[in-house]
């Protein structure tokens, strides 16, 4: 397999990885998607729009239909062989005395000027939704030409890395301080890029303040602070009100992640059905056009085989627990050549590009 090629100066070895889940927890995970039963028909589940934070979250019909699809015509064995179609690998990285298993997926670039990137998903995301871009840049180039090393982690807690120590508190910072050792122990000590949405996005803030490697991030989501509003666009205006909407309707899921990790990572870790329908709303409602079922049922099958969900939801007791630490790194400032703000459709939170704008950032908007 082309693109495997590490750089010289790298000083882990990471291994090979394919993803295999056997074919008893295969047959197991189909009989009790086929146990698992759907919740009565209510006013709330029959007339709500999912697109809609005034709504009242997921339809019962779309659940139905999305068991029915999973059972009948879903295939994981499809989505194994293209994962295994990419370079996988995992390695050993060590911080404050706890290893973590680290899976990444890489294109490795030849071209000696190549510029590494590390790209970090979100919730309720994973590698999953960087393959698409890898096999965009693995058929449009060759690896001698390749502009970019292209690092894609599956974060601590999430998917085949393994999660954080069952006998600590474990923060974003943390996680942060774990893929620099992951870019700087690949070779990548000169210099990378961190690009983040999501929970990602704070990884790559973080990674923008605190790391010498890391000279330039790339945010799909930025949390600022208050300043002069006056003469927005019509698009920053709807941006205004889509933070107030999910201010107030729609970050009740983020409040139990933070405050109630225990009870609903194990709730969700009972049935598969039960954690489609948490994930499955925000594949929808955090999307301009909702992504085909098998997309969305790709994501939540990753989740069930790896045990993902009380495994990665940590990082929300820092933004929405009883002690909120996060948001003090908003007055620290992120001192890199580049700060680059991308703002899509739907995203669900939007920050004013006026105020951006003020701190010498590069922006674009699609």
């Amino acid at each position: 397999m082309s693109f495997d090629q590490l750089p010289s100066s790298a000083s882990l070895k990471p291994k090979p990885f394919k993803a295999a889940v056997s074919d008893e927890d295969l047959d197991h995970f189909k009989q009790l998607l086929k146990l698992s039963k759907i919740g009565p028909k209510t006013f709330e589940n029959l007339t709500t729009d999912v697109k809609d934070y005034r709504s009242w979250g997921i339809s019962r019909q779309w659940l139905s239909d999305a068991k029915q699809h999973w059972e009948t015509k879903y295939d994981w064995r499809k989505t194994e062989a293209r994962i295994n179609s990419f370079n996988n690998y995992t390695v050993s990285i060590e911080e404050e005395g706890f290893t973590f298993d680290m899976h990444f997926v890489a294109l490795f670039s030849e071209k000696p000027d190549a510029v590494p990137l590390l790209l970090s998903h979100g919730w309720p995301g994973s590698f999953l939704e960087f393959l698409a871009v890898l096999d965009l840049l693995r058929t449009k180039y060759k690896p001698e030409d390749l502009p970019f090393h292209v690092i894609v982690p599956s974060l601590p807690g999430y998917g085949y890395s393994s999660g954080p120590p069952l006998d600590k508190d474990w923060t974003t910072e943390k996680m942060a301080a774990v893929l620099d050792k992951l870019m700087v122990g690949l070779g990548f000590g000169n210099g990378y890029i961190a690009q983040g949405g999501d929970i990602g996005s704070f990884i790559s803030r973080v990674l923008g303040v605190t790391s010498d490697a890391c000279k330039a991030v790339h945010l799909h989501l930025v949390i600022g602070q208050q300043g002069e509003v006056d003469g927005l666009s019509d698009a920053e205006k709807q941006g205004v009100q889509r933070i107030n909407d999910f201010a107030t309707l729609g970050n009740a899921y983020a409040r139990e992640h933070g405050t109630r990790p225990a009870t609903i990572g194990l709730v969700l870790s009972s049935s598969p059905i039960a954690l489609l329908g948490w994930i499955g709303e925000k594949f929808q409602q955090w999307t301009d056009v909702t992504p085909p079922i098998d997309e969305i049922l790709d994501g939540a099958t990753l989740y069930w085989f790896t045990e993902s969900f009380p495994r990665a939801i940590y990082p929300y007791r820092q933004f929405f627990g009883p002690e909120p630490t996060f948001f003090h790194l908003a007055t620290r400032g992120i001192r890199k050549s580049l700060l680059q703000c991308l703002f899509l459709g739907s995203q669900k939170l939007a920050i004013f590009f006026g105020l951006v704008r003020t701190r010498k950032a590069g922006i674009s908007q699609q």
